[in-house]
Parts: structure tokens; sequence; C-alpha cells
């Protein structure tokens, strides 16, 4: 009976690769050109067609032989490497295309769809055992680099094609509950594996079965019974698994069992079906979530560890690192749960392992790997080879190499036994320190024009293990010697650093000579070596010793305060002509302003004459005196207003002749025509603020309310005019809802009539007078390029093709003025931080059109804020602080207060210790508040000359 069994499943085996053979070789036989047509087509085909085809063949073959050689370059780009595959594949290069492949995934955890595309690839080309035995290990491969259902159950698949050989059935259940190990308890994708290898259980079933009419003999009997248990048992533990379709899972059990379900299994069953209801929420958020889901991954996550089913910890985090494997914190949190919890060699070293070759960029991960590799004690060989690696692995910063370094330097020191005078270890860590120190000297300063030790704490450590573990303080010393000539002499810090070494492993004669040379070197904060200097000699020093040292401090310290009250009156003088060039220009556009006055026919004049019975000037409220005109025989002219928010002083426009009475009437009628703008401010959420429109946008109701339309149903639009009726190129736009006023904001700065459009949130400034809308980070950004130089020409388009060269590229940012001229710079965004570090290297000093662009990761400098006055110190004139738009003072923006009053005829004296002294022709008057003036005041100050 048992080679009746052997022969079936041979025949299954058998029927299996015959159907795999075939399929090879009519694959074989269709012809490269065009698979779907036969081999026999029209020889006399079109010749432009085929001419294409050597073109393009040719430009393939140029386009392969450039990817090899810019990776023979740099092994490391990524997406060189999918071109290259891609390329191979297409042109059918098996050999070249099974090289490229093995030299990627010994680089990079490949994806899913790679490792697919291979295998498919290797099985069609796998005809004999051996080779067979090939794709097994392909397969190996790619269930360690992610955890992917679809591979699993291939695999399952295709080791069914072997039971014929010896042992083959016993394969491919080692190969199923290795399946249901990994990737059994997916929620959504777990079923699949469940039934494919209940199927497969069932056809060994069927083999099994006696003939019909045939008395099964006791062998036969017992072994359908062992059968049929392994497909109950498979049955039971899936329904104690939570997965969708559950409900089918148990009906198909009740169905296929001849027994009832016993009750633990029912129990069992309920109990998952609960589990069930609790993962669906977050199962359905990451069904409709949009990649790359981490906030959706993130908190599924969180629902497990609360749960603390390491199995289903460990798959969840699986899964999230799968869509998301260029993410270095979600590694770093996966390790260190790893870590910290499960404690499986295996599995925490590769995890670490994929985390490193997923994100080689970031120095954190490979400093846990070394961490991991030394507690799980691998050996030391190992762990240096693995240092190499890191050190080649590209780090975006002069910090990172410091920091692997030290932590590289730390496990060396670890494996050192200090009570022996000299061993192997403790020459391998000495040595390794002055590697150390070269190395930062010379490659990373060279690359980053920096060493990212300013102050030395590789050699300071270098010296603590020298002084406190070998009793070396000799060594110590010389260490100590060469970090302060490397600049640090000057901090104090560094000096009392050393001090405490030699307090506690030196000798008092060497403190006192650190101490005295710190009182001389020190520039940051003498005093307080000057006070650790004569603590020592209170305690310890002779008499001599503290006459020496008093006299010494105290030289130092008038030395110090004689330098530091020069440098003070060396900034007052720069204040001082600061506020003295600045009082000159402002007298300078005085006397402008004046000038331009003097040659004008007074406004006054022209106003009595042309209604005298209009009463002093400035009392009608529907007149401004912004109004100029120039007569010239029965003409007079009407200037324009500036299109700023003061309204005092015109600027020339196009002259249009008209009769003064019918002007006077027509602007009066427009300013009356046009509503004030009275914003509510309880209605700020749902309102933005529009500004740096273009003043003479046409009709910008119409306009804008088209533009505002797509984020939601717009309320009002609400421009604001000046009194002359010309827009002032800003306004408020009022939504009905509150989600469609945040939607808006994603229009700021979008290009509207030659200008960037600025959209902020109506925030009064009076009540929130710190607020501040900045759109974009000011923070280090690893993944994105700060580009400078660019010529102004230089669009987007054509930067786009200049960077895309060296990766994925997802957002340009051309830098513009308020008026929308480009200023030549930019900011690319790539996918992650290692095509943005390989962009750096490869388009710094880059051409482009003639101009010499400058590359570097986005780092934007912290931003100032603005000094805030002094306590004690007045105002030169008290005026109303002004309350500007979300944006700060624009351009067009002046102060509503006149320049001849904020001119003060008796400048006020400087303020001394903070209390201001005014002169005796003003003490008596308060300075804080000037004297209200009226309408007429203003009107006869002006017309005054």
């Amino acid at each position: 009976e048992r080679g009746w069994l052997r022969r079936e499943l041979h025949k299954m085996a058998a029927a299996g690769a015959e159907a795999a053979a075939v399929a090879a070789e009519e694959e074989k036989r269709l012809p490269e050109g065009d698979p779907e047509s036969g081999g026999d087509s029209e020889d006399e085909g079109d010749s432009d067609s085929s001419g294409d085809g050597e073109d393009e063949e040719k430009e393939n073959e140029a386009e392969i032989q450039r990817l090899e050689e810019q990776l023979s370059i740099n092994a490391f780009d990524y997406n060189c490497h999918l071109d290259l595959i891609k390329l191979l594949r297409q042109e059918g290069e098996l050999v070249k295309l099974r090289r490229a492949r093995q030299k990627m995934s010994e680089l990079f955890p490949l994806t899913e769809e790679i490792w697919l595309d291979w295998l498919k690839d290797e099985i069609k080309m796998a005809s004999e055992s051996s080779e067979r035995e090939k794709v097994y290990e392909l397969f190996e491969r790619a269930v360690k680099d992610y955890i992917c259902p679809e591979i699993w159950l291939e695999y399952a698949q295709y080791s069914i094609g072997g039971i014929g050989q010896e042992g083959g059935i016993e394969k491919v259940r080692s190969i199923f509950e290795r399946a249901l190990t990994a990737v059994g308890l997916h929620v959504t994708k777990g079923t699949a594996l469940w039934e494919a290898y209940r199927e497969f259980e069932n056809a060994i079933l069927e083999t099994a079965q006696p003939a019909p009419g045939s008395i099964p003999s006791p062998e036969q009997q017992q072994m359908l019974c062992s059968q049929l248990e392994k497909i109950h048992t498979l049955f039971r533990r899936q329904l104690g698994i939570p997965l969708l379709d559950m409900e089918a899972s148990y009906a198909e059990y009740e169905e296929w069992s001849e027994d009832p379900i016993p009750e633990t299994i029912i129990k069992n069953y309920k109990k998952a079906l609960q589990q069930l209801e609790k993962c669906k929420p977050y199962e359905e958020a990451l069904l409709g979530a949009e990649t790359p889901k981490l906030a959706e991954y993130q908190a599924y996550i969180d629902f497990e560890m609360k749960a603390g089913d390491p199995a289903r910890i460990q798959l969840i985090y699986e899964r999230a690192l799968a869509e998301n494997c260029l993410v270095p914190d979600l590694w770093a949190r996966y390790n260190q749960y790893l870590d910290r919890q499960l404690k499986v060699k295996e599995l925490v070293l590769s995890a670490h392992d994929r985390a490193v070759r997923n994100c080689p960029w970031t120095v954190g991960l490979w400093i846990r790997y070394l961490l991991a590799m030394e507690r799980h004690r691998v050996d030391h060989g190992i762990i240096s080879e693995m240092f190499e690696k890191a050190l080649n692995a590209g780090f975006i910063q002069a910090t990172d190499y410091v920091e692997i370094w030290q932590a590289y330097l730390d496990y060396l020191r670890r494996r050192v036994d200090f009570t022996q005078d000299s061993s192997k270890e403790l020459e391998e860590l000495r040595s390794a320190f002055a590697r150390a120190v070269e190395y930062l000297k010379q490659e990373v300063e060279e690359r980053f024009s920096e060493s990212g030790d300013p102050s030395c704490t590789i050699m300071q450590n270098w010296a603590r293990v020298e002084a406190r573990l070998c009793n070396n303080m000799q060594k110590a010393r010389e260490l100590w010697d060469n970090i302060m000539t490397k600049g640090n002499a000057k901090y104090a810090n560094m000096w009392l650093e050393y001090y405490n070494l030699e307090r506690a492993h030196g000798d008092t004669q060497h403190c006192r000579k650190a101490l005295h040379r710190a009182v001389q070197c020190t520039s940051d904060y003498p005093e307080h070596v000057c006070e650790v200097l004569l603590t020592l000699e209170r305690i310890e020093g002779t008499l001599e010793d503290w006459d020496a040292a008093v006299q010494k401090t105290e030289n130092r310290l008038a030395r110090v305060n004689e330098q530091r009250a020069k440098a003070a009156e060396k900034e007052a003088a720069l204040a001082k002509q600061e506020e003295e060039k600045a009082e000159q220009r402002k007298q300078a556009r005085a006397e402008k302003k004046a000038s331009k006055k003097a040659k004008k026919p007074r406004v006054g004049d022209k106003r009595k004459a042309d209604d005298d019975d209009e009463g002093e000037w400035g009392q009608e409220e529907e007149e401004q005196p912004s109004k100029r005109h120039k007569g010239d025989g029965d003409g007079v002219l009407l200037e324009e207003d500036m299109e700023v928010e003061t309204g005092l002083f015109g600027r020339s426009g196009p002259e249009k002749p008209d009769h003064p009475a019918n002007q006077k009437e027509k602007a009066s009628t427009s300013r009356k025509d046009i509503p004030k703008v009275l914003h509510d401010s309880s209605k700020d959420n749902v309102t933005v603020f529009v500004s740096n429109l273009s003043y003479n946008m046409a009709d910008p109701e119409v306009k804008l309310k088209e533009l505002f339309e797509s984020c939601g149903e717009v309320v009002e639009i609400r421009p604001v005019f000046s009194n002359k009726g010309t827009f002032r190129g800003y306004c408020y736009v009022e939504f009905k809802e509150e989600k469609s006023a945040l939607q808006a904001l994603g229009l700021d700065r979008k290009v509207v009539e030659g200008r960037p459009m600025f959209v902020s949130p109506c925030v009064d400034k009076t009540k929130n007078p710190d607020f501040k809308v900045f759109r974009y980070s000011t923070t280090l950004e690893k993944h994105k390029l700060f580009i400078s130089g660019l010529p102004f020409s230089c669009t987007k388009e054509e930067l786009e093709d200049v960077c895309k060269a060296h990766g994925n590229v997802k957002d340009i940012r051309l830098v513009t003025n308020r008026a929308g001229k480009p200023k030549g710079l930019a900011y690319v965004e790539y996918e992650n931080e290692a095509q943005a570090s390989q962009a750096v290297l490869k388009m710094d000093g880059l051409t482009v059109k003639e101009h010499v662009i400058k590359v570097a990761i986005s780092n934007p400098p912290l931003r100032k804020l603005p000094d805030k006055p002094e306590a004690g110190r007045a105002s030169q004139f008290a005026v109303p602080r002004q309350v500007y738009g979300a944006r700060g003072k624009g351009r067009t923006q002046l102060s509503m207060m006149p320049r001849a009053l904020q001119r003060q005829s008796n400048p006020v004296a400087k303020a001394e210790n903070g209390m201001v002294q005014n002169s005796p022709a003003t003490s008596s008057e308060s300075p804080e508040e000037p004297k209200k003036m009226s309408n007429a005041d203003f009107a006869k100050m002006l017309l005054k000359k």
C-alpha cells in the first residue's frame, strides 16, 4: 500500500514537472522580437519599424553600460540598481540579469515585487534537480528579507512539485509550518496559507483512500486516521486565530467533519472572533489610508503592544516595515523591542542586519547593531568587519562618524582586562584610538570641512582610559596637551575637565600648573578658573603659593575687565553711528519731501478756491488731505494715491482732465459706494487672510471666488480698498465650514497674476502678538536639499531634469520674493535620505547655465528673534504698536503717523543705568504721550512752509 501511495505522489510530481517543462519549452520557442506572433511571421515587415527596433536596442545597450559604470562608482545607488534590472529583463540578458540581482541583494533587502520577479524567472529556467535546489536557496534568501505572505505561498506551492523526491512530502509540510509561523497570524492574508496547507493534506488523503469495493488493511486504516487527524488539527488551529472570513472556515469545518465540533474549539473560535472585531478598525484604517500609512501602523502597533502577544507584535512591525523599509525610526523601535523583550539571537541579529541594509546612512542603527552583536557574543572578527562596513556606509554628517567611532571604541574598551599590565586587547584599543583621531582628521575633515569633534571627545576619553584604567598619567597629559593646541585652550570647561583628571589621578604640582595656564589662556569664563585656583591654594598651598595666585588672578581679571570695557565702548560707538546714520537718512527723506511740497501748489489754497462754504480744512469727514489738484487753464488734474496704507502722499499717475467739481463729486461717490471692511473676529476659524495680491487685479471678488471654491463653499470675499477705490492687495475669505478654511491654507504661495499669493490663518494680532506663520520646516531635513547659486532663468522643470538623475524627486520649490521673482535658491525633496545624500555628492559644484551651484542638506539656521527693548529705556516717541498681518510688515505698509511728528525737536538723552535723563526744558513734560492734535492742527503744520 505504501508503494501505491508513493506511485500516486510520483504521478502528481511528474505531472507538475511535465507541465512546467512544456511551458518552458513553449517560451523558448517564441521568437524574441514578438512573443505574441509565431515564428513564421511576415519576413518583409516594415523597414522603418525594424530600424526603430534596432535604434531602441542600441539605446538600451548604451543605457545599460551607463548604469553599470555608475554603479561601479557608487554601488549604493538604489534606483540605479532598479533601472539596470528593469532594462536587462526587458532585453532578455539572463546572465547579466542574474548577476545584477545578486549584487543588489548583497547590498539591500529586496522588495516583494523584485523577489517574485526573480523567483519566477528562475523557476522557468529550473528543470533539473540541481537547479531546483538553487531555487530553494533563493526562496530561503527571499523569506529572510521581509515577512511576505505571497513569497511564502509561492515557496510552498513550488515545493509541492518536488514531492516525488525522497522526503518530498515532509519537506512541503516543513515549509508550510514555517510559513504559518511567519505569517499565519496575518489578519487579511493568513487565510490563504491555511487553505493551501489544508488542500495539500486533502490531496494526500485522497491518494491514501482504498480502491472502491476493497477492504483497507490495518496499515491503510492507520494511515487514513493519521491523515484525517492532521486535517482536523489544521482546522482547529486556524479557528483559534483571528482571521478574515473566519465564519466561512468554521462552516467548511462543520460540513467536512463527520463528528460534532468539540466545545473547546467552539470556545476558542468565539474568542478569536471577539479579537477579530477589535482588530478590524485598524485593518480598515490601513485599507483606506494612503502610503506610507505610518500613523495607522503606529496605532496598530500600540494596540498590539497593550495586548502583549509577542508573535502578533512582531508580525505587525514586520508588516509596517515591508511598506516603510526606509524609515529609520520604525526600524529603531522594532529593534529596541526585540532587544528588550524577545532577546532571541537569530531574530534580533537578523532584524538589525536588515535595518542597516535598508537605512545605511543612519548611524544610530549601526550603533545598535554593534551593541546587539556584542550582547549576543558574536565573534570579534565579525564585529570588526561590521564596523568597517559602517565606516563605508556614507553618513551625511561629520558627527555621525564621531558617534560610530565612539561606539566601537567603547566595545574595544570592554574587551580589555586592565588588571594585566599589557595585553593584545589593550594594544588594539590604543591603536584604534589613534586611528580614530587620524580618520577624523583626514577622511572626515576632507569631506565635510570639519572633523565633527571640535571638543576632542575621543581624545578626552582616551586620556581618561590611560589615566584611570592604565595608570599612565604621562600619556594622558600628552593627549590633553594635544587637545589644548586644537583651539580649546580658551574655554574654561576644557581646563577644568583636565584639572579634575589631574586632581583624581595626578598630583598637586600638575594641578597648580594647569590652573595657572588656564588663568592666562581662558577667555570665556576666567572668573571661574580664578576661583578654582584660589580654592586650591586656600586648601593646599603655602603662603607664597597663595600670594602668587592672588596676584595672577587680580592681574588677569583687571586685563579682562579692561578688554570688556573697550569692547563695550566700541559697541556703543557703533550703535551711536548707526543711530546717527538712521537720523541722517530720516532728515534727508524729510528734506526731500519738503522740497517736493515747495514746488507744488498749496493744497489748502486750491481747496478753498474750490469750495468756499466748506469751513476749515480737515473738518469734513469725507474729504482726505491726500488729494492734490494741479491747475492748467480750465483743466484740473487729480493725482492718484500711492498704493500704501497711509494715503497721505500721492504718486503721479495718468492725467485725465476733468472739471474739479465733477472730479470731487466722483471721488466722493466712489468712496461712499465702497463699504468699510469690518471683520468679525468670532469667525476667525472659518476665515483666511489673503495678501500679496496684485493691486491691478480686476474684480478681485470674482477672481478669488473661482480660486477658493475648490476648497469648499465660500460665504463671502471681502477685498480691502483704499479711499480712492483702488484695491489694496489683500482680502478676507470666509467659508461656511472650518475644514474648508484649513484646506484653503494649501493654496499658500500659489502664483496668481504673476505674484505668489499668501494665504494664512486669520488671527487677531492684538490677542496673539507672537503668532507667526511659516509654512516650511526650520530644522534639519536629511531627505531635502538646499541649492543656491541657480540662474534666475532656471525653471522648475529644468531643475527637476538635473535632480531626478540621482533619485525620485517628490517636490521642488523655487524661492521667490514677494513679487514672484526668483532669488536663485531652491529646495529639492527626495524620497529618502540615501537619495538626498547621493545627490549632494554628485551635484555640489555642478554648472547649470554657466552658474556653479552649491548643494547641501537642508538645515536652515535658527531664525533670529527681534530684540526686546530694555526695561528702563524710554521710546523715542510713544506711538501705538502697529498691528500687522500674520506675515509681518509688508513693504507697502507705512506708519500712519506723519514723519514731522515722529521727529522730536529735543532728542531724549541717553539712558544711564536704566533711567532716562531729561533736559531741564523737557523734564516737566511727560515724555510718554505726545500732545493730541486735531485735523486742523495737522493741516496747519503741513501748510506752514
